[in-house]
Order: C-alpha cells, then structure tokens, then sequence
C-alpha cells in the first residue's frame, strides 16, 4: 500500500527533510507533497504568470489565487495531512492547511511543542491525532502499516 502525504507548515527550514528520512528509515511507502518551498517562487508566481500587477495587494491577491489551487489540487490527492507548528514561525498558512484538510475530511495529524497546547486547543480537537515531535507523527502513520 502507497499512501500520499501532504506536508503543511512553514518552509523556513528542512522538518520535511526530516519526516522523509526518516518514514524511510522505518520502510513506510510513502509519498510526500506539500506546498511550493522555493518562497521567491511561491510569492512571485502570480506575477510570474499573469504579468506586472498594480501593486503588493494585487501581487498577493494573484499568487494566493495561485497558490490555493496548488494546495488544493495536491490536499485532495493526499491520504493524510501532517500539519507541523514550530515555534520560530508565525502559523497562519498552517493553520488554514490544517483547517481546510479537517474541512475536507481528509485525516490531519498535528505536530505541536507543548507551548502550543493552548492557542492550538480548538483545532487539536478537530485533528484525528496530535502530537509533539516528527518522530510520533511517523510513528502514527507507522502504525497503519502493522
């Protein structure tokens, strides 16, 4: 069995690096997407496709526009959401992966530091499964497998 997973948090740093070696590590059949990780690209693609924009608002507007149907396209395709908040970035685009794979059914793990219990309260409760580190999400989706 081959599931696909959706990785959903900040890309400031290599956590997906991480979750990839080590589902190797333990033998998981996994396939990982998430959102576009090259941050000139992802903030640029709008313009990139649909010309000089009139301003930030409307560059924005346009690579959000974009963005979202990535996300979209690839969420829908996923078996499971990994929803990762760290402690050095703001959250915003996390929560709204987290939010939009709960609202969409799809099974959303949640990793969280202990000093996230409770501004994450309301949606750890709508996650199947949180947790605190990398290594028990891959061991959530370990257990799948057994």
């Amino acid at each position: 069995m081959q599931l696909t997973v959706y990785l959903a948090g900040q890309i400031h740093d290599d956590w997906r690096k991480e979750v990839e070696a080590k589902s190797e590590e333990k033998g998981l059949s996994l396939t990982f997407v998430g959102p576009q990780t090259n941050h000139d690209r992802s903030d640029n693609i709008g313009e990139d496709i649909l010309g000089k924009q009139p301003g930030n608002f409307y560059k924005d507007d346009a690579a959000s526009a974009i963005n979202n149907l990535r996300t979209q396209v690839l969420m829908k395709k996923s078996d499971i959401v990994i929803a990762l908040f760290g402690d050095k970035y703001k959250q915003w685009n996390t929560a709204m992966d987290a939010s939009t794979a709960i609202t969409l059914n799809i099974p959303t793990i949640i990793v969280r530091p202990e000093s996230h219990i409770h501004p994450l309260k309301e949606l750890s409760n709508k996650a199947n499964v949180t947790v605190e580190t990398i290594d028990q999400a891959i061991d959530v989706i370990g257990y799948i497998f057994e």
